[in-house]
């Protein structure tokens, strides 16, 4: 009896040896699963035109070539005032030159819309020119002759 008894136990040990090789060969066989590739619709809608092909998106706009359609919005650059960049505090009624930048050929004042000036600094721009005008620095009507 003591012979079965062995014999049986080292049936059981080489069961449970069997059982833990043959799982960790299981392990190793097994490739992990791989995601199936999706293959590109044959019947997708052609896709949305862009605002510029990857060569143009350097390019400004006058200098890529024309697509036809639609006007673009302009949207020009936003100007600075040159006397807040300057830091100047007084703006003087003697240079001339400086005034003459912000009178048109006529005589008139330029709007701050188009120089770019700041609302503080047109004001003072505003009162040198008349002041200039005054002492006959800059002409009051430039241009102008009811003779021609």
């Amino acid at each position: 009896m003591a012979d079965e008894s062995t014999s049986t136990e080292a049936r059981i040990e080489q069961e449970s040896d069997d059982g833990n090789n043959n799982n960790d060969d299981e392990e190793i066989q097994e490739a992990p699963e791989e995601e199936p590739t999706r293959a590109p619709a044959q019947d997708a809608s052609p896709p949305r035109p862009s605002r510029g092909t990857p060569q143009d998106r350097g390019r400004r706009r006058q200098d890529r070539p024309d697509r036809g359609g639609g006007r673009g919005r302009f949207r020009p650059r936003r100007k600075v005032c040159s006397f807040c960049v300057d830091k100047v505090t007084h703006i003087n009624y003697k240079e001339v030159d400086t005034l003459r930048r912000f009178v048109d050929n006529h005589g008139k004042i330029i709007p701050r819309r188009k120089t770019g000036t700041c609302a503080k600094h047109q004001r003072r721009l505003a009162l040198a020119v008349k002041q200039a005008r005054h002492l006959a620095l800059l002409p009051f009507a430039a241009g102008r002759s009811p003779y021609n």
